[in-house]
């Protein structure tokens, strides 16, 4: 199947949908479109606009690969699997030999890019008609499109950018690769948009709110080092007091804790509707968790899974003494065998620890043929922590205000020792690596190790076979280099 963006299903249109808002499990979620050639017939009513909006969330639930991939290419976490050719491009990537012609990375790129072309479908027909909670969806697609926007340039830096209509057959050969900085700027804009037009309540569980947009464009401004701009508006989101931390960071994983207090975006996924390895895209389950699962398990809390992504000695050695968030984030697989009577088997890499916040649970809906590719943990995606993190980031690092950084801080090291007597004192670069550590303790599992990393130039020293120069980005696949007939150049050093 050809992995082109401008592919001919999508250059058809997204027509007719089948969609269903599933009651039982408050997810927001959409039964496979089916597509037809009179797409410019279609946005005739709410219900149409209110289906665009459904297919355009969908691709969400692709972005478990962008997650495990973003784990498994930091120092967090080894690729693990059966054996060494288990997902070849996940090994690639794991030990940073990847190509362009890396079957894995060709899947990230296409499907944010369904992502893209679902969400300026909806846009070239926004004006077509009129009904109440417009504004508020065109608010939500402005920011799906910039969620995977943002996912595209982190991934593979300058990209092919279209605006408020599709990409067609032909525009690979004439549009360019827009710069770095242009397409944040429209990242910015489209949040910036969101931002003014969404409540901080959803409409329904799972839909993008006010605070998610600001949220990610706070960590759009972090990620381009511009801390004045993340400052002001990450600390909108703290003053206004909508979010705040949970007591019990344990309880944030597990299914009673989805889409709670703490949480400002997830993605939704349900066991409703299964799929095959054949279209691992067509999941609405969370495909990473049961990758990430335990090879061979058999015993309390947990089923068994693939075991890829599998935290390395020194991740599980970062934490300290007292950290409550150690043994809720690592998995200690001889340790939990021993005072539970589990039995499991090992694969590839085995380092004897396991992803926890994100392992397959077990549940009482067993009727799909393979539970491994229909979890329905939700990935938490922007996380109120994360947001204090980022907020005292760009306050240390813009050096606006170090006693705010700290305090931010604090608050998330508070949560994970249970008490004050662990806060940070310090001020300056000292500070900048403080905060630098808790990111990676406070959201070791949840894929964004890798990139903070390269934003902050420590990849190199910390990554084994990292490249300066290169492994930034990662490589445009080959096969969009070759329909450009000479219009994208590859990035350096690939």
């Amino acid at each position: 199947m050809k992995r082109k963006i401008f592919n001919k299903s999508i250059i058809a249109g997204l027509l007719t949908f089948m969609v269903f808002f599933n009651a039982c499990t408050d997810k927001f979620v959409e039964v496979s479109p089916e597509y037809s050639i009179d797409s410019e017939n279609y946005f005739n009513s709410q219900d149409d606009y209110y289906a665009a909006l459904v297919a355009a969330y969908d691709l969400l639930q692709t972005t478990y690969a962008n997650v495990i991939v973003g784990e498994i290419a930091s120092d967090n976490t080894l690729c693990g699997g059966e054996s060494p050719t288990d997902v070849i491009g996940w090994q690639q990537i794991d030990d940073m030999t990847h190509t362009p012609t890396n079957s894995n990375l060709s899947d990230i790129w296409g499907w944010m890019y369904s992502g893209v072309q679902r969400t300026n479908y909806f846009m070239e027909f926004k004006d077509k008609i009129d009904f109440d909670g417009r504004d508020e969806m065109v608010g939500e697609i402005r920011f799906l499109r910039a969620y995977y926007y943002f996912e595209l340039v982190k991934w593979f830096g300058p990209v092919p950018m279209k605006v408020d209509e599709r990409f067609k057959l032909g525009d690979e050969t004439t549009i360019p690769r827009s710069s770095v900085s242009e397409v944040y700027s429209q990242i910015e804009a489209d949040l910036q948009y969101a931002a003014s037009v969404l409540p901080y309540n959803p409409v329904q569980v799972g839909r993008a709110t006010k605070g998610a947009a600001q949220a990610l464009l706070g960590r759009a401004y972090l990620y381009q080092d511009k801390f004045t701009e993340a400052a002001d508006v990450l600390d909108q989101i703290i003053q206004d007091g909508y979010y705040s931390l949970v007591s019990d960071y344990s309880t944030i994983w597990e299914n009673d804790g989805e889409n709670g207090i703490e949480s400002i975006f997830e993605v939704q996924y349900t066991d409703v509707e299964g799929a095959g390895f054949g279209c691992l895209q067509c999941s609405e389950g969370n495909v990473a968790v049961g990758f990430s699962g335990i090879r061979g398990y058999d015993g309390p809390m947990f089923t068994s899974g693939y075991s890829f992504n599998v935290p390395v000695q020194e991740a599980y050695n970062a934490f300290e003494t007292g950290d409550q968030r150690r043994d809720v984030t690592v998995l200690d697989i001889a340790a939990w065998a021993d005072s539970t009577g589990a039995v499991y088997t090992t694969g590839n890499e085995h380092t004897g620890y396991f992803n926890r916040k994100y392992l397959p649970r077990k549940r009482s809906s067993l009727a799909q043929p393979d539970l491994n590719l229909t979890n329905p943990n939700n990935y938490r995606s922007i996380r109120y922590s994360d947001v204090l993190l980022m907020a005292a980031e760009a306050y240390n690092r813009g050096g606006i205000d170090d006693s705010k950084a700290r305090d931010y801080l604090n608050q998330v090291r508070e949560r994970a020792f249970g008490n004050a007597n662990h806060n940070i004192s310090s001020s300056g670069s000292e500070l900048t690596d403080a905060i630098w550590r808790e990111r990676r303790l406070e959201l070791m599992g949840e894929g964004h190790r890798f990139f903070d990393l390269v934003r902050t130039g420590k990849a190199a020293a910390s990554i084994d076979g990292f490249t300066s120069g290169k492994n930034e980005v990662f490589p445009i696949p080959q096969e969009e280099i070759d329909y450009s007939s000479g219009n994208w150049s590859q990035n350096p050093n690939y």
